[in-house]
């Protein structure tokens, strides 16, 4: 009859539209978006901080492989691949390029697009660097977390001067292909050395060759201290930083505390797992609908000192009631 179902239609009609509902909501679900992961140096040097990256895209309802999937491009320090690298994930249409601890890699991102958003992860001032008008109003595409870490070079070396009040000479170990951000640093040490009586031995590494050749230095030269700055290789290499300072018996501080914890002395500088945890979180919000020049560059609220006692020990240092009782934790 025209116009009338009969009730075996209606039940076979409604089979179909169940299984034809799903059909078409999966037909209608966006793309997984993809985030462009950009770094200068090679993936091993990062593999335990990736982690933290995760982490934060997770705790903004961003799982890999789940709800987002991530690019990974490397230029394992041939700074002259980054713009290809860059120009190659502008060509993949990613939906956020993440450039975590790696200035380069921010400013190659930076060169490459001005419509994709970019959340970067950089150790210097990103307005002296060029990469934002300002802090609390980046504008553009550009935003991010900032670690401000060579900026403590003066308060490490005051650390140093407290635990070897007498002293005479530090050396302080840099890496020299930044010239922009080591000279500032330099200088800053050098007034902060002088105002508390200290001479300086500036040492340069690239490779670790270079740091078996700067700790000969710093031994034949008689240094009493070494302050080693912020550069990423560094971080890397930190074993075998450690693993010198030790054999000869040269007290240490260094920009983070994962070198204490493996027999390091000191440590003075901000949590780096949690830098890459906020920049996760930062990709999230921006994969969410939010806009990178209305995000704010974040640094960190809390440095934290960290002395490992037992090295402390094994190299016949006391350390001063006064440096313990200012440290956040003390390994023993």
């Amino acid at each position: 009859m025209t116009g009338h179902i009969g009730r075996r239609e209606f039940i076979t009609l409604l089979g179909s539209a169940a299984v034809a509902w799903p059909l078409a909501a999966r037909a209608q679900q966006p793309a997984m978006p993809v985030v462009g992961f950009l770094h200068h140096g090679p993936p091993e040097e990062l593999a335990p901080l990736i982690a933290g990256f995760r982490k934060g895209l997770s705790e903004t309802g961003y799982v890999e492989g789940q709800s987002v999937a991530i690019e990974f491009r490397w230029a394992n320090n041939q700074m002259d691949r980054l713009p290809e690298l860059a120009a190659d994930l502008v060509r993949r249409r990613v939906a956020v390029i993440a450039t975590p601890l790696s200035t380069p890699a921010a400013l190659a991102a930076k060169a490459a697009t001005a419509s994709i958003p970019i959340v970067f992860g950089v150790g210097t001032d990103p307005v002296q660097a060029g990469l934002v008008p300002s802090f609390n109003r980046p504008g553009g595409n550009v935003t991010g977390i900032v670690l401000l870490n060579w900026e403590l070079g003066p308060k490490r070396l005051g650390f140093l001067h407290q635990l070897l009040p007498r002293a005479a000479r530090f050396a302080v170990l840099v890496r020299p292909d930044n010239p922009d951000v080591v000279e500032p640093f330099i200088k800053e040490v050098e007034m902060a050395a002088a105002a508390v009586g200290k001479q300086i031995e500036i040492l340069t590494a690239r490779s670790n060759p270079d740091i078996d050749v700067a700790f000969a230095s710093l031994v034949q030269k008689r240094a009493d201290g070494l302050l080693v700055s912020s550069d990423t290789p560094f971080v890397n290499r930190r074993v075998q930083l450690v693993g010198l300072s030790l054999r000869h018996a040269v007290p240490a501080i260094y920009p983070w505390r994962e070198a204490v914890e493996i027999g390091g002395l000191m440590s003075y500088g901000p949590n780096i797992p949690n830098h890459f945890r906020q920049v996760g979180i930062y990709v999230g919000r921006v994969l969410k609908g939010e806009k990178p020049g209305d995000l704010p560059v974040q640094a960190p609220t809390k440095y934290e000192l960290v002395i490992n006692l037992q090295t402390a020990k094994t190299i016949g240092i006391e350390v001063p009631a006064t440096l313990l009782a200012t440290a956040d934790e003390v390994i023993e």
